[in-house]
């Protein structure tokens, strides 16, 4: 019988540690089911859908992994899936009281799901969605802290503020990876 863990999140965007957390538990489980958190309370930075795009083209199209979504509680996601496995990454001292809550209320709630925290290795400790939003926001430099497709997109999601944030600095502005269209003449 294969051992599936649910690995939930918002994965807004997904970061090289989420990477790392997929890659090492695919080392302990036969397959991940990679469950995007829907939640209609909050404005994510990308839609669901693409999240899921690069989420897969960043795991490589893994057929040991699933990319998918869910609305409502993570454990009756769970349940709907035969899934008792949920793997969560650690970061750091501050992410175990809030994820030891969780886990615990998630056992409440459904006494069958176990929780599996993995640490984040030593070279994504940092690194959180937020920060890397904030980062792109300000059209800081994220090399090495997101998949390459992630960082593709965020530099598409924040094209003029990297381009106000590198004239602040007096940076030159990037090659374009495209001729620039001719205006049209009136």
């Amino acid at each position: 019988m294969k051992r599936v863990a649910l690995y939930p999140g918002s994965f807004d965007p997904m970061t090289n540690g989420h990477l790392s957390i997929i890659h090492r538990g695919l080392e302990t489980f036969d397959g991940l089911i990679v469950a995007i958190a829907n939640n209609t309370k909050k404005q994510p930075l990308f839609s669901v859908e693409e999240r899921k795009e690069m989420i897969l083209s960043a795991i490589g199209h893994d057929p040991r992994v699933e990319v998918t979504s869910f609305q409502g509680l993570m454990v009756d996601y769970a349940r709907k899936r035969g899934i008792s496995i949920v793997l969560r990454g650690l970061r750091a001292v501050s992410d175990f009281e809030y994820e030891f809550q969780l886990a615990n209320m998630n056992r409440k709630l459904n006494p069958r799901v176990d929780t599996v925290f993995m640490m984040t290795g030593e070279d994504y400790f940092y690194i959180s969605s937020q920060l890397v939003r904030e980062v792109a926001m300000f059209g800081g430099d994220l090399e090495g802290l997101v998949p390459d497709p992630v960082l593709h997109a965020l530099q598409r999601k924040f094209a003029d503020a990297a381009a106000e944030a590198r004239a602040r600095r007096n940076e030159p502005l990037p090659a374009p990876s495209q001729p620039p269209r001719e205006k049209e003449k009136p």
